[in-house]
């Protein structure tokens, strides 16, 4: 007998899938303000690529390795190749199922997401070309095990993190933004510094985009984080109102601690602040009390707006701070929970070291993230050598110094010439 749809569930994940997608456009505009003028378009369509390739994967196998039935705890296996199987599925609790096609869809937009956000930490120098195959082999190889670690939860025989390990994360701080941080700084080394690093400014070049982009993105989140408890109910609304905490007040202090360090607060500062508040509660959103969530962002926004400093110190050129807000961001959302949670939230939850939860979960908390840290770095840096020792990953200098978006699109995000009504 084939289970009965709660039909308000479905509504809410499919909207939150929208939301999720809606995103990785959000990022295109964020990112693409962000670099100078001369790539803004070849930024915006990394983000785009994003989308299309592993749109296809996922169908073709993508969704079947990360959710189907697990392999030791490592992978999924084939039986959705092409989403088979899943036309008149259904998962989730009883009185709580949704179709699988609707899980399925809102997964992919996590997997667009993540991928996405890798391509900040090499802008203005990556092949488009070699960023779509790099997008391909990506995801196939890191992401997808990642996610069935994380989120294949099947009675205790699923992901070896969510079910062995019984380390919590709530919306992706592992998933999305760890292996996100961990990927982009093996990026950031392999392709190397910008021409001019350290000596050129180096500038957004439109602030209003990347306010713009970073609004897309908060409002997205929503999605992100509260379409994670995968029902309409009040885990949804504790995760969507502490997502709006942490993010607002993150936002507040990474600008406090600008005014601090530089003597003014910057619109760049304010964005990016809101985005590392909103990365920090991911995994966390579901197992903090709202305090707890107000707590995070407000050290969030300090933490992160000191980490993005770290690559001039180190010499790593993260272009759009990847490094210094999701993964940074990330960790500081994971270990949270091991300190913060409370199953007065979450009744599937722990309790951290504040409620009195001892130490077992912040190990927990703590173990997944370095492994998932080791294993994106050390998978990306490889992908990445690769694909730069045979076809090329970094573009020619000259290339480089004209701008990507004339040497690879044949276009500008700007006519500045006064000709553009004779065409």
């Amino acid at each position: 007998m084939q289970a009965t749809i709660n039909s308000g569930d479905t509504a809410w994940i499919l909207a939150s899938g929208a939301l999720v997608l809606f995103m990785t456009p959000g990022l295109a505009l964020f990112y693409g303000g962000m670099v100078r003028a001369k790539s803004a378009l070849n930024m915006m369509m990394m983000s785009f690529a994003a989308m299309g390739v592993t749109s296809i994967i996922w169908v073709l196998y993508g969704y079947s390795l990360a959710f189907g039935k697990s392999h030791h705890g490592i992978i999924g296996g084939f039986d959705h190749l092409g989403l088979g199987g899943t036309l008149d599925q259904t998962v989730g609790p009883e009185g709580h199922q949704i179709p699988t096609l609707a899980f399925a869809m809102f997964q992919m937009t996590f997997a667009i997401i993540t991928v996405a956000l890798l391509s900040g930490a090499i802008a203005d120098r990556a092949k488009y070309g070699s960023w779509v195959l790099f997008v391909a082999i990506w995801i196939t190889l890191v992401y997808l095990p990642v996610a069935h670690w994380v989120f294949a939860s099947q009675n205790g025989e699923g992901g070896w993190i969510v079910d062995h390990l019984h380390a919590l994360d709530f919306a992706g701080g592992l998933v999305v933004e760890i292996n996100s941080g961990a990927a982009a700084l093996a990026l950031a080394i392999v392709l190397g510094k910008r021409d001019g690093f350290k000596r050129d400014p180096m500038r957004p070049h439109n602030m209003p985009l990347v306010l713009l982009g970073a609004g897309a993105l908060w409002f997205g989140w929503f999605g992100f984080n509260a379409g994670s408890a995968l029902s309409a109910g009040q885990l949804a609304a504790t995760a969507m109102i502490n997502t709006q905490i942490a993010t607002a007040a993150a936002s507040m202090t990474w600008v406090a601690y600008e005014k601090y360090r530089d003597g003014k607060a910057t619109t760049l500062g304010v964005a990016s602040g809101a985005v590392a508040g909103a990365v920090a509660i991911t995994p966390a959103c579901g197992y903090l009390n709202p305090l707890g969530a107000l707590i995070l962002g407000l050290i969030a926004g300090v933490v992160s707006a000191w980490a993005v400093t770290r690559k001039y110190k180190y010499g790593y050129d993260d272009s759009l701070d990847v490094v210094g807000v999701h993964g940074v961001g990330g960790i500081l959302g994971m270990l949270s929970i091991g300190i913060f949670a409370t199953v007065t939230a979450n009744v599937a939850g722990a309790n951290g070291l504040f409620f009195h939860g001892g130490i077992s979960q912040l190990d927990r908390q703590l173990f997944a993230v370095v492994v998932v840290a080791l294993f994106s770095f050390g998978a990306t840096w490889f992908i990445a050598t690769a694909i730069q020792k045979t076809i090329g990953f970094r573009v020619f200098r000259d290339d480089e110094l004209t701008g990507l978006d004339t040497t690879y699109h044949a276009e500008s995000a700007y006519d500045i010439t006064g000709n553009s009504n004779r065409y």
